[in-house]
């Protein structure tokens, strides 16, 4: 077989995969159904129907992408029509699918990742009497989380955005016994609302505008709308991407989420929908790249966003949220690389998949700690673990180095990365931006050796404890079937960085989606960037072990500290301020409304009722029933009417 043939044959290959790339979607969606419709028949195999399913996309996933490299550039995007889906007037929206780089390396992330989360789920929640519909719930979730990814259009896009709504409100309410998980869910759902109000409208525009909401018919004509129109279309659309994401100012939701179960945490808020925000400005990127206020604003809520995150990570005591709020400055990190535009939408991308194998593992982490410990998550109340749980303390070190951009670990190449390009960015932006990202980097350094001293080091503090419900700490390793998930996703956390950014291997991949990588020329080269990171990150970390690893800490934490300290504790009165500008006058508002209802409104018409039947009650008095009642009163009409014209007469 001659060269050209056997090339001809792997393009014919690959877009026949493509033609059934919605089993991507169908594997895990029928998963869900059968468990969910099951019910108590599916609970002794439901969590392997699980798990098979989103192996199994993750499988097609895999081959799709290795037929696609067999493709030219141009031709790796491919474009699937399932079937009509609306069609009102001049609304015509299909249900079709667009694969390409972008889509396709969300695929094996979300499958890859997904899977591994599944099958630690297994070990996990194995005495839990609902582990059926847990699985059930991850599966639905995976499956929106395709839909938005995969979709050719903002309405698909939406389909999937709202479904990811959906299933992360099930998973992170799945203890519904807690009343901080149900309340966590809500405050969630209700977030999420906001900026899903804010996507919406920016669908609407277009198609108002435009007439369509497909990718490639709005991103070839955007260039016909007027800058305000396009500068409104990126702020909605990074509304948006601020709540799916957590970014500044609907970030509140996403640590309350830790009251869910770990996998959850690992799943949504690691490695998927969280990063939903991310993909929403990179596939938006023509559009964002006519408006340079837009790209400003969402390179400022970028770097807000680490700041906040870093900040309160190093005051919190609970495991996961203090990983949680790490998830917010590393998303922040991303948002403010798409924002720089095409010097930093496939660095964006690049953190993203990095950050989704450390953060994903230090997740599981946790939960593997939390296993062994009661289901204990204060960090004041361990200490010492690294003997007794030696693979979780050796695949969670291996993240945390990740994380905090030691070389060569995963996110040296990612977050330097990011870094160095924010000092690109033009006059004093780049110093700022740039300078606010070195500043996250070292806050990182520092709280998570914190957390890595107060859990996995020093003295036991555990041993003269008893949990909450009274049991005595017996530590112990996990089973195989979550240590196993997390020694993959620390091989990730080791080698993830590297393999994509050498050669610019990632950015090349991506470059029919999100354009060519433009180098980042800035006040500081790359070098010295990376050196004062690496710097940086090592002062955080020194002068925590300084603080926390000198001598003994407290199993309680101290309740007399600085404003600083305290203003951490309490999320920089995020919550606070979102209470008083909107949660109270909302109330207000509300109560206002009822009150004018009850008593305006419901006046008007109760009153209107009762002076009817008033005056018909008076009324149906003078109708007797006698003859000579109606006689008298006909006479006395008649007299009185003779009266009246007498008057007349001689008046």
């Amino acid at each position: 077989m001659t060269t050209g043939t056997f090339a001809a044959a792997e393009a014919s290959t690959a877009s026949g995969l493509a033609g059934y790339a919605w089993l991507l979607i169908a594997l895990p969606a029928l998963g869900a159904a059968v468990l969910l419709l099951g019910g108590r028949r599916t609970n002794a195999w439901g969590h392997l129907l699980g798990c098979a399913t989103i192996l199994a996309a993750f499988a097609y996933g895999v081959a799709l992408f290795i037929s696609s490299t067999a493709l030219d550039p141009e031709e790796r995007t491919q474009d699937l029509h399932l079937f009509d889906w609306i069609s009102v007037n001049a609304l015509e929206v299909d249900f079709g699918l667009q694969i390409d780089p972008l889509s396709l390396t969300f695929v094996l992330l979300i499958t890859g990742v997904g899977s591994l989360i599944h099958i630690y789920s297994i070990g996990y929640m194995s005495h839990d009497a609902d582990r059926r519909k847990f699985f059930a719930y991850l599966n639905l979730f995976v499956a929106a989380m395709l839909v938005l990814v995969l979709g050719n259009s903002f309405v698909m896009l939406y389909l999937g955005w709202e479904g990811v709504g959906l299933a992360s409100y099930l998973l992170i309410a799945f203890w519904q016994h807690k009343p901080e998980a149900g309340s966590a869910a809500k405050k969630a759902f209700l977030m999420n609302r906001v900026g899903d109000l804010g996507l919406a409208i920016a669908i609407f525009i277009m198609f108002r505008e435009l007439g369509t909401t497909r990718y490639d018919e709005v991103f070839s004509r955007v260039g016909e709308l007027g800058s305000g129109t396009v500068l409104a279309i990126t702020l909605l659309l990074l509304l948006g991407a601020c709540g799916k994401s957590g970014q500044f100012p609907l970030q509140a939701w996403l640590p309350d989420a830790m009251a869910g179960p770990t996998p959850v945490s690992a799943l949504i808020h690691a490695a998927t929908m969280v990063t939903a925000g991310v993909y929403l400005v990179a596939r938006s990127h023509p559009i964002y790249d006519l408006s340079e206020d837009g790209r400003l604003v969402v390179m400022a809520i970028g770097a807000v966003t680490l700041l906040i995150g870093c900040v309160v990570g190093c005051a919190y005591d609970d495991f996961k949220k203090v990983l949680a709020y790490s998830t917010v400055s590393q998303i922040g990190y991303m948002i403010l690389a798409v924002g720089l535009g095409p010097v930093g939408y496939a660095l964006g991308i690049m953190h993203l998949l990095t950050h989704g194998f450390f953060k994903a593992g230090l997740f599981l982490g946790a939960g593997s700690v939390m296993h062994g410990m009661n289901d204990e998550g204060n960090i004041r109340r361990m200490g010492g673990l690294r003997k007794y749980m030696p693979i979780t303390f050796a695949t969670w070190g291996l993240g945390y180095l990740a994380l905090i951009g030691i070389p060569p670990f995963s996110g040296y190449f990612s977050k330097d990365a990011i870094i160095a390009a924010a000092f690109s960015a033009e006059g004093w932006r780049g110093w700022l931006f740039g300078g606010v990202a070195l500043l996250g980097a070292a806050l990182t350094a520092f709280y998570m050796t914190r957390l890595l001293i107060l859990v996995f080091l020093g003295q036991p503090r555990w041993k003269d404890l008893r949990s909450e419900d009274g049991r005595e700490y017996h530590p112990h390793e996990s089973p195989l079937s979550m240590t196993v998930p997390m020694i993959v996703l620390a091989v990730g956390s080791v080698g993830a960085g590297a393999f994509f950014a050498l050669g610019d291997r990632l950015a090349a991949w991506l470059e029919p989606s999100v354009g060519p990588l433009e180098e980042a020329h800035g006040a500081l080269s790359h070098t010295v960037v990376g050196i004062l990171t690496v710097v940086l990150s090592l002062l955080g970390a020194g002068l925590a072990f300084a603080l926390f690893g000198r001598k003994p800490q407290p199993a309680t934490r101290p309740e007399r500290v600085s404003f600083p300290v305290r203003a951490a504790r309490a999320d920089l009165y995020g919550n606070a301020l979102n209470e008083a500008l909107f949660a109270r006058p909302g109330t207000w508002l509300t109560r206002a409304l009822v009150f004018v209802d009850n008593k305006g409104v419901d006046g008007v018409v109760n009153g209107t009722a009762a002076l009817l039947g008033g005056t018909s009650g008076r009324l149906r008095r003078l109708q007797t029933g006698f003859v000579r009642s109606y006689a008298l009163s006909m006479l006395g009409g008649s007299i009185l009417l003779l009266a009246a014209l007498m008057m007349v007469r001689f008046s």
